[in-house]
């Protein structure tokens, strides 16, 4: 069984044990819960109705805080020697996901 959620503006496909990446929440305690289901899928069958995915939801225990990769942004201008150099790391909180399916 999987699910396709939302989060931080994005759409992550999880599954029980999957270990995510998402933007930064922040008042978090150990356990999120995503209830805005997009698509659920058991065995081939798949849920979109919002009546059905209402009785759905995806629980996950937040692992911790991590940083995401360095981008890096560099200017340069030709024959002027110009060059202007910066990095950036955007915060995010892991998740593991602990149960996807009907609210127990």
């Amino acid at each position: 069984m999987y699910a396709i959620i939302r989060s931080g503006g994005k759409q992550t496909r999880v599954s029980k044990g999957y270990v995510i990446d998402v933007e930064l929440l922040n008042d978090v305690e150990d356990e999120v819960t995503f209830t805005p289901l997009l698509v659920v899928s058991d065995e081939g069958a798949v849920i979109t109705s919002r009546d059905e995915l209402a009785s759905m939801q995806v629980r996950a225990r937040v692992v911790g805080n991590v940083k995401g990769r360095k981008v890096e942004v560099f200017k340069y201008k030709n024959k002027s020697g110009y060059r202007r150099r910066k990095g950036h790391r955007q915060q995010h909180t892991r998740l593991e996901i602990t149960h996807v399916g009907a609210i127990s």
